[in-house]
């Protein structure tokens, strides 16, 4: 599984979200998308997911924080306790010994971040 997450400020829209999506998964066959869960709904994450035709995996908080990612954020350790949010749900929704193939993107008005994980492969 190949999957997209994504952290994202609640006035996020489709434009940040699709561009930082781009960026990071620029030659990548992304199978799903996930996000925080209070974040699965948010009609431009929706919109996304419906436009890529993706299904959405929502990660629980808990599970964002046990996630020890490359990039550390002051403000997404400070607000949701993982250096990145689009890091540590792509690696939680790919699975165990997941990777990143790509670490986070941020949309120009940085307002969105992408990472892409890869499942691990047996």
């Amino acid at each position: 599984m190949i999957v997209a997450g994504f952290g994202f400020a609640t006035s996020a829209t489709g434009k940040s979200l699709h561009e930082a999506y781009l960026a990071a998964s620029e030659g990548q066959a992304v199978t799903a998308l996930a996000t925080a869960t209070d974040k699965a709904e948010h009609p431009a994450f929706a919109e996304l997911a419906g436009r890529l035709q993706l299904p959405v995996h929502s990660v629980p908080q808990a599970a964002l924080e046990a996630i020890n990612t490359p990039t550390k954020s002051g403000r997404s350790i400070s607000e949701r306790g993982a250096g990145s949010v689009a890091e540590a749900a792509a690696l939680a929704a790919a699975g165990p010994g997941a990777r990143l193939v790509s670490t986070r993107h941020i949309s120009t008005d940085r307002r969105a971040t992408c990472a892409v994980a890869i499942g691990g492969q047996t």
